[in-house]
């Protein structure tokens, strides 16, 4: 990167084409951690949002812990990615790396040790906890970044974990960890509809506070923030299967952050495909020469195996079955992402689900077909209407389908 665009945008103009600013972030997280990483103390005082990561390395002895800032107060918007997207991604990212990770290595089957017991008293706090951690070394300045969990900051082995304030759950949260004889999956959607947020149900799961007697795990948190979203939005395609199909053709989209994202609802039974285009120097196409598309989909009936191309499309089904279920229709839903150079860095599986969120929550553009809605999409994207049918299996089939229906009509 040419550093005079440095000096004519000082972070506020994105002249390399970034959604965000690498200085201003890595500036404002190294202010908040200097004084703890420089100082060699093994104690660390702060209000956890609260934060619990659960590693999956090493499976079924992982790390575990609480993670921090170095400051105390209401800090539960470093963990909520629900109120994100009216952040900056330098903010974000600032705050993210600011956290401290202390971690323990942990049998996922051992529950109830006393160590696994306290991160679990912090993870069924709806609000900050005071903490106080004992680290065995002092924190190593290194971040971490995932395509399903937010970035990770400075992490450091943990001796222990002190609850200094007093955690405070709902009532539904209380009885369901309480309640030993409710199936995990009973519980996520129990939660769910008592109108708990998704992050807070998957920090649940994480920390095994889940689950019938004897079978509650550890779950590491790449895996409980897609099984949260997996099992939510199946209870929600569920229900949605007996409602009557849109009467029309239906186009979203939205932009933001170097990203475009679109949706097409079409009328007919529910089915559902997710695809992504990174395109060279983006995230997950940093080097390459041409644009990389992948996705995956499923029919009426669902599907059995995992999705090969990841958590997004959990995320994204997710965020797809709640517009569906709150307008009381079913439909055939085609939903595909732009990433552009620039959109360089994996923050998590949460970005592609509150943009699809908030992309529901505008106004649909409503269309007489399918055509119709293909001719705009030629018009947003920068890949084309012709390459995102080709790439798609549910639109080829749409096509193909009412092609014979109409040289039907036409015979008739």
């Amino acid at each position: 990167m040419d550093s005079r665009l440095c000096l004519l945008c000082r972070g506020t103009k994105h002249l390399c084409g970034k959604p965000y600013c690498p200085i201003l972030a890595r500036t404002a997280a190294l202010a908040k951690i200097r004084p703890v990483v420089s100082s060699g103390k093994l104690e660390l005082f702060g209000s956890t949002p609260p934060s619990i990561f659960v590693g999956r390395t090493g499976y079924p002895t992982v790390f575990a812990g609480p993670a921090t800032p170095p400051e105390r107060g209401d800090t539960s918007i470093y963990d909520f990615p629900e109120k994100w997207l009216g952040l900056d991604i330098d903010r974000i990212l600032a705050m993210r790396l600011s956290m401290v990770l202390g971690r323990e290595r942990v049998d996922v089957r051992r529950v109830n040790d006393r160590y696994v017991r306290a991160l679990q008293e912090l993870a069924i706090s709806s609000r900050p906890v005071d903490v106080e951690l004992l680290l065995a070394k002092p924190p190593r300045p290194m971040v971490s970044f995932s395509e399903y969990e937010p970035p990770l900051g400075p992490r450091a082995p943990i001796r222990g974990v002190r609850v200094v304030g007093n955690a405070s759950a709902p009532r539904i949260v209380e009885r369901l960890y309480s309640d030993e004889d409710a199936l995990a999956e009973t519980a996520v959607v129990e939660l769910y509809r008592a109108g708990i947020p998704v992050t807070y149900i998957q920090r649940l799961l994480s920390v095994g506070a889940l689950g019938k007697r004897g079978n509650r795990r550890l779950v590491p948190t790449r895996w409980s923030i897609t099984a949260v979203d997996d099992i939510v939005s199946r209870h929600l395609i569920g229900l949605l299967k007996s409602f009557p199909e849109i009467d029309t053709v239906q186009l979203f989209y939205r932009v933001y952050a170097r990203n475009l994202f679109i949706a097409i609802l079409v009328p007919g039974k529910w089915s559902f495909e997710w695809m992504e285009a990174w395109f060279p120097g983006s995230t997950w196409n940093r080097w390459g020469k041409e644009v990389a598309v992948e996705g995956d989909y499923e029919l009426y009936m669902g599907r059995r195996d995992y999705a090969s191309i990841g958590g997004c499309y959990y995320a994204t089904r997710l965020a797809v079955a709640e517009y569906l279920y709150s307008i009381g229709r079913q439909a055939t839903a085609i939903v595909f992402r732009e990433a552009y150079p620039g959109f360089d860095i994996p923050i998590g599986v949460w970005f592609v689900r509150e943009n699809i969120r908030a992309m529901f929550r505008s106004r649909p553009i409503k269309l007489s077909s399918l055509e119709e809605a293909l001719r705009i999409v030629d018009r947003l994207t920068v890949l084309g209407a012709r390459r995102w049918v080709e790439e798609s299996r549910l639109l080829k089939m749409l096509l193909r389908t009412r092609r014979i229906d109409e040289y039907a009509v036409g015979r008739s």
